[in-house]
């Protein structure tokens, strides 16, 4: 796209961009929009990080709020640069965060404990160097979706297995999100060309960021939720503010 003003970062450098101009409210931000639209991941990421710290959840939980962050900020790192090794920034800590999420999901039932954390580290490891030589795209896009795949089984086991009302609406919730974000995403993606012509640019990709922020807080939520039934801690869903879900939990004294 054509740039509104002059460029801070110089020439695009990454192997896509997005429907939204070029540099048009300043010269240090490429895509506007689609920058700041990850300031909600960061805040609802930090609401769970605290309530995971408060209760002293698993550091896994601690983990996975935290890479929700440093995944928001590679993505305003990239949006804002639109440089190559930026976009390694945001795409390689994707792939590492549902690595996390794998294991999360799927360590409970895992006997060997030792060879699953070892051997997503290792792909993560191998990912992150390859990524860094290769210029990925539709590859990197298929890899994604079929690592979102790969957690969609147990999760479905988890939300059949939950009885509690409130906990099952965090799961639809997720599913409600996700499907609105990637719908906004396709629509940025496919229709970019018909869409620039418009008086009004709806934003699609800034819209999947916010959407997907939302999506993450209910599914760390939900899997908060989940972890901790199964370790006996009698967990409730509360409201923060009278709408921010959370999980308190009660752990027994010998805990």
């Amino acid at each position: 796209m054509a740039d509104a003003i002059s460029s801070f970062w110089g020439p695009v450098t990454s192997t896509h961009e997005w429907c939204e101009p070029n540099y048009v409210f300043s010269s240090y931000i490429a895509e506007f929009f689609n920058t700041i639209s990850n300031v909600p991941c960061i805040i609802l990421a930090l609401i769970g990080l605290v309530n995971a710290l408060r209760q002293r959840f698993e550091k896994r939980f601690s983990v996975l709020h935290i890479s929700n962050i440093i995944l928001a900020i590679g993505s305003m790192l990239y949006h804002a640069t639109l440089q190559r090794l930026q976009q390694q920034g945001d795409e390689t800590p994707m792939v590492w965060e549902m690595l996390l999420y794998i294991y999360i999901i799927y360590s409970p039932d895992w006997h060997y404990r030792s060879t699953m954390p070892t051997f997503l580290f290792l792909y993560g490891a191998v990912f992150a160097v390859a990524h860094s030589q290769l210029r990925f795209d539709i590859g990197f896009k298929v890899h994604y979706a079929l690592l979102c795949l790969l957690c969609i089984p147990r999760t479905y086991k988890y939300y059949i297995h939950t009885e509690d009302k409130s906990a099952k609406w965090l799961a639809k919730f997720y599913v409600v999100t996700l499907c609105a974000g990637t719908l906004c995403w396709l629509v940025d993606s496919l229709f970019c060309k018909y869409i620039s012509h418009w008086h009004f640019n709806p934003q699609g990709h800034a819209l999947w960021h916010i959407f997907m922020g939302f999506n993450s807080y209910f599914a760390n939520t939900f899997l908060m939720y989940c972890r901790a039934q199964q370790r006996g801690w009698d967990p409730k869903v509360k409201h923060f503010l009278g709408f921010f879900p959370y999980v308190k939990i009660q752990k027994p004294k010998a805990q």
